[in-house]
């Protein structure tokens, strides 16, 4: 099947011929959502490589556990609710082999792509790299909870499914969160007083949500995401 027929099929109808032994189905579905989960688990876990290895591990999960996709849920939430517990594992590891928070400048000047770091603002790239060191000091589960509703823009009830949780333990591990971030970006806050209110996302309220990263896609690593031997194009 060329790639324009598989491009208009759905999604749950392209992991159902992935199923069924279509060798570039898979493919297709990577390449629809790859950004965004990237961008979740870059947002998760602060470091592009471990990023990288978190979806490439969700992908391979998926690949190999299609068969048991029932369709409870869009595709997009199962794929999320996969990489969401890789990276989690991710960060419950890095945990135990440390116990500082991210404190790294080098690592995290390298969240900010190329071309941002040449043509950004100064303040916007310290904004960021502030954020990104604030989240570091956050559990993994809240931080995941607040990457996916406060920066990705997720409803609360869709946070849930990908996170496999009720919508009130999302709403209070993000509740938790704030109260933790609160002391720390305060003063982000000041500094963009004056600034008038971003358009934001979904389920930001004003006073209470983590401030938006740099830019709306953070672009994926170069094919280090793609499913080693996974049987389809990437």
């Amino acid at each position: 099947m060329d790639e324009a027929t598989l491009g208009d099929m759905s999604d749950q109808d392209l992991l159902a011929r992935h199923v069924a032994g279509d060798p570039d189905a898979f493919g297709e579905i990577v390449r629809r959502h790859r950004d965004r989960l990237w961008a979740v688990a870059l947002r998760t876990l602060g470091d592009r490589e471990e990023a990288a290895d978190a979806v490439q591990d969700a992908l391979v999960s998926a690949y190999r556990a299609a068969h048991t996709f029932r369709g409870q849920s869009a595709v997009t939430t199962w794929l999320h609710r996969i990489t969401v517990n890789a990276c989690l594992d991710r960060a419950r590891k890095a945990a135990s082999r440390k116990t500082s928070p991210v404190d790294d400048t080098e690592r995290l000047d390298q969240l900010l792509e190329p071309h941002e770091s040449a043509e950004a603002p100064a303040e916007r790239q310290d904004l960021h790299r502030q954020l990104m060191e604030a989240l570091g000091t956050l559990p993994p589960d809240q931080r995941a909870a607040l990457v996916l509703v406060d920066m990705q823009g997720y409803p609360v009830a869709e946070a849930a499914r990908m996170l496999d949780v009720p919508t009130g333990t999302v709403k209070s591990r993000c509740a938790r969160g704030r109260a933790r971030l609160l002391p720390l970006l305060t003063h982000l806050r000041a500094d963009a007083g004056g600034s008038g209110e971003s358009g934001g996302g979904r389920n930001r309220t004003p006073g209470t949500s983590v401030p938006p990263a740099s830019g709306t896609n953070d672009a994926g690593p170069s094919g280090s995401a793609a499913v080693k031997g996974g049987g389809g194009r990437t």
